[in-house]
């Protein structure tokens, strides 16, 4: 009989849009994680993302 993997979650919360998402690596600094779309809105000129993602999620209009 196999054993199965035991994998922990851990919680978290972003500092400044309070969206909550999980991982399975424990942060060393959880006060200083940011979600990704925080980090666009903090960093627009980084901001990589194809320009159909930009449209489904709002970003920019669409014609």
């Amino acid at each position: 009989m196999a054993r199965r993997k035991n994998i922990q979650i851990f919680r978290y919360n972003c500092t400044m849009t309070d969206e909550e998402y999980k991982t399975t690596a424990k942060a060393e600094n959880p006060d200083d994680l940011i979600s990704i779309s925080a980090y666009y809105e903090m960093n627009p000129d980084k901001d990589d993302r194809p320009e159909h993602i930009k449209i489904e999620l709002g970003i920019i209009d669409g014609e």
